[in-house]
């Protein structure tokens, strides 16, 4: 008893103590001490709060409308927390990989759309053959998208195909396809849409490569249609030359006894040049105007003039007079000059630079105490291995 009296006495001393103190200070002290214990509870009931809360993790990304509101719509009878971040669905960190497991038996997500199963629901009565062909090609479409989607480097694809079916006045036209894609983090390579042309055509009887269409989520179309087209940017025609470098360096040296580096800089600028040449001793005459006129005139001859003269028997004066011929000729020839029309257009991609670095190891020559001796190549050697690459790549003086 005594010590719970004592304990309480204690207590008493500290509190009067602690109201000593805080009548001691200034008011500047006692509010920043007032602070100081307000964000210390602020900060006490955050990290209750976030200890209570559980760690949120992405469950699935990128679904579309239908797909995402089945899975939301499946969390909820299951009573399962989730959160909805844009586009994606975040779920406890504990129960993910429980509840990805347990949607996929259930058919959840539903990427793709439908495929063969439409093909299910319809009967021999009441189904025209229009209704059949609309039908396959839907099932085929929904096919291939499920195969693309299951791609790791696509979230997101759409196919469509225009076919003719079996109408009988449309069997010239070629079918022609195309695919709507949504990468799953990295862009499509131009590889990869290659690839994805290859699957499609192939799934499709008479649909050819180039008659197949890529499109990735910004609109653009991924990668040539041809896939045996040329290198199209300066990277790839780099890759282009260094492989072929190698391979013929590595010919004469040895696998790994050479290292080529190659840069290449292109045209990005498209050009249009447009001359007209004149070439004045190339004449053609095209038309010729001839004219030709003749003048002649005679005097008589000359005399006294009297009265008699100017009768009309009169006894004029006789005798010979003068005669004038005049005859003139004029030739007039058109000619047209020839002309020479030129036009050029340059597109971007053709090379401005080339540079070519190609290293190669030396001879080595073993000794009577069977230590390797280095020796460096002869210069006839490495002048022949400069044409070749030079004769390899193209090289041009003049450009540089």
């Amino acid at each position: 008893m005594a010590e719970r009296w004592q304990n309480v006495g204690n207590s008493e001393n500290i509190v009067q103590q602690i109201k000593t103190v805080w009548v001691g200070l200034d008011r500047r002290k006692q509010l920043v001490i007032v602070l100081a214990a307000l964000a210390m509870l602020a900060t006490l009931v955050v990290m209750s709060r976030m200890a209570a809360t559980p760690t949120m993790k992405l469950l699935y990304a990128g679904l579309e409308n239908g797909s995402a509101g089945e899975v939301i719509r499946a969390l909820e009878q299951r009573g399962t927390v989730f959160d909805v971040r844009g586009g994606s669905i975040y779920v406890p960190a504990n129960q993910r990989d429980e509840l990805r497991m347990t949607l996929a038996s259930e058919g959840l997500p539903a990427n793709g759309g439908r495929g063969y199963e439409l093909l299910d629901s319809l009967t021999g009565f009441g189904t025209t053959s229009q209704m059949f062909d609309a039908a396959y090609w839907r099932a085929k479409e929904g096919e291939l998208a499920r195969t693309i989607v299951a791609s790791a480097h696509v979230a997101q694809a759409r196919v469509h195909i225009a076919n003719n079916g079996s109408s009988p006045f449309q069997r010239s036209v070629e079918p022609t396809a195309s695919v709507s894609i949504v990468p799953a983090g990295a862009p499509i390579t131009p590889t990869q849409a290659n690839a994805l042309r290859f699957l499609i055509s192939s799934a499709v009887a008479g649909l050819t490569v180039e008659n197949v269409a890529v499109i990735d989520a910004n609109g653009s179309l991924v990668g040539p249609s041809d896939p045996a087209a040329g290198p199209s940017t300066a990277d790839d025609r780099a890759q282009m030359l260094k492989e072929r470098i190698l391979r013929l360096v590595e010919a004469r040296v040895g696998a790994g006894n050479a290292v080529v580096e190659v840069s290449v800089d292109i045209v990005t600028q498209t050009e249009s040049i447009r001359e007209r040449r004149f070439d004045p001793e190339g004449r053609v005459a095209i038309s010729t105007d001839t004219e030709e006129r003749t003048d002649s005139s005679k005097n008589a001859a000359g005399g006294d003039v009297t009265v008699a003269s100017n009768l009309p028997d009169g006894d004029a004066a006789e005798g010979e007079g003068s005669q004038a011929k005049a005859s003139e000729v004029r030739e007039r020839i058109n000619y047209e000059v020839s002309q020479t029309e030129l036009e050029i257009t340059r597109v971007p991609g053709a090379i401005k630079r080339l540079t070519v670095a190609v290293l190669v190891n030396g001879l080595s020559t073993p000794t009577e105490g069977g230590v390797p001796t280095f020796l460096e190549r002869p210069e006839e050697e490495l002048s022949a291995l400069h044409d070749l690459v030079a004769s390899a790549v193209g090289f041009d003086a003049e450009r540089g």
